[in-house]
């Protein structure tokens, strides 16, 4: 009897130790919106901006490797150098809908990076 309960104390010693654990130090990209609508407009004003604002909530510097759009007319902009942890930045989008067939769109921009990938999505409905 006494050995299980030495052996329930050391379980829940390591099980005490486990929880107190310090959290792996990585980059994390903390973005205040991963989607945007740009709602109805014409193809006259077709050329529409929108910036997504996040900051590193990591314990590391981040560091964006890509942001891969879906199509052309989509053109994401992004810094090219370490983001601190804490420190907010942001990706600008541009969505180019000239010469495009009118009608609802929906554009997703991949963001790789030394963080979990994140996947942002713009959509609107042209005239």
């Amino acid at each position: 009897m006494k050995t299980i309960k030495y052996l329930f104390l050391v379980i829940l010693y390591c099980l005490a130790i486990s929880l107190h654990a310090k959290k792996p130090q990585t980059a994390v990209m903390a973005f205040e919106a991963v989607e945007h609508d740009f709602g109805t407009f014409t193809e006259e004003n077709s050329i529409l901006r929108h910036v997504f604002y996040f900051t590193n909530a990591g314990t590391k510097p981040l560091v964006i490797h890509n942001a891969a759009t879906t199509c052309g007319c989509t053109v994401p902009q992004w810094t090219r150098t370490l983001i601190p942890p804490g420190k907010r930045d942001s990706i600008v989008v541009t969505y180019n809908g000239y010469g495009k067939a009118a009608g609802y769109f929906r554009k997703q921009i991949k963001i790789t990076s030394n963080a979990e990938a994140v996947t942002l999505t713009i959509r609107g409905n042209m005239k």
